[in-house]
């Protein structure tokens, strides 16, 4: 049988594992420095030695079964499994020690792409919130030009309805127009047929006179004809004259009139086309630019979609 060391040693681990150990090895590579002991006879032992401890413990004692009793070596056995499980701890502390953490890793690099990760987000917030307020502002504005868009087109109706009725009045102007050059033709007809009719009973009166003349050459002396002639000719005159006056009068009171009219619907009617032209190209230029306005409101709405989703 192999030469055999038995020792009792206190130890202790980063100052806070003690316990006594009793030892009990052939081989070993483990030191165990000298220590003291006294067993229950009263007597004492002491000795310094060194001994190796190696994987495990035997369960047999040797010398220490001699020297021990029964009450002694379940004592000596606790301490031998505390030992037992204290260099368990210390393998597996050791080996978490060998396979502990390597050197620390360096994210710098990942805090400066952070750092340009979050001053873009805050630009592209920026940039977001400046395009929320150009939508609102051109929400704004198409809602105003769609008010002087709407009042201009109640405008431009109200001038068409005008301009309406003056084309009906310019059309009764035209049919009384007509109608007077009308009435003016047959008065024009009517003068000469009374001219006629005056020439031929003034003939038909001539005639009578010479026949008469004729007649009454060998009669006695009668009624002045010719003083008679020259009374119903003046009268025939006047009358004639008198009613060409009046036609004439007439006629250039209606026609001055008329042209009077036509002249201020004439004036009327290049003003009322103005005012028409003046809102229509108010119009077209205010749905130019309301067509603008929508197409940079939809460009603007394009680029707050593509900034989100980013």
């Amino acid at each position: 049988m192999a030469a055999t060391t038995t020792s009792i040693h206190r130890l202790s681990t980063s100052g806070s594992v003690k316990g006594l150990l009793l030892g009990a090895s052939s081989s070993g590579n483990m030191s165990v420095s000298s220590s003291h002991f006294s067993v229950g006879t009263g007597g004492s032992y002491g000795r310094g030695c060194s001994c190796s401890l190696g994987g495990g413990f035997g369960s047999s004692f040797g010398v220490a079964d001699a020297l021990l009793g029964g009450s002694e070596k379940e004592t000596m056995q606790s301490l031998n499994d505390r030992l037992a499980s204290y260099l368990d701890k210390v393998k597996i502390h050791d080996w978490y020690k060998k396979q502990g953490p390597g050197p620390a890793l360096d994210y710098s690099h990942y805090v400066k792409t952070i750092e340009d990760l979050w001053s873009k987000i805050l630009a592209a917030t920026i940039d977001s919130a400046i395009l929320v307020l150009q939508i609102d502002n051109a929400r704004l504005a198409a809602d105003d030009f769609r008010t002087k868009y709407e009042m201009e087109l109640n405008l431009r109706v109200s001038v068409e309805a005008d301009i309406n009725g003056l084309h009906r009045v310019l059309d009764e102007l035209t049919l009384g127009r007509a109608d007077l050059e009308m009435q003016i033709e047959n008065l024009k007809e009517e003068l000469a047929y009374l001219r006629k009719n005056h020439e031929e009973e003034m003939n038909a009166l001539r005639g009578q006179v010479g026949g008469e003349i004729n007649v009454e050459m060998d009669a006695a002396p009668g009624v002045d004809l010719g003083r008679i002639l020259n009374e119903m000719r003046d009268q025939y005159e006047k009358i004639t004259e008198k009613n060409r006056k009046d036609a004439e009068d007439w006629f250039f009171s209606k026609t001055e009139e008329l042209n009077r009219e036509v002249a201020t619907n004439t004036e009327a009617l290049p003003s009322s086309r103005t005012e028409i032209t003046e809102p229509c190209r108010t119009v077209q230029n205010l749905e130019i630019e309301l067509q603008s306005q929508l197409s940079t409101k939809a460009s603007l709405e394009g680029s707050l979609a593509e900034t989100e989703a980013r």
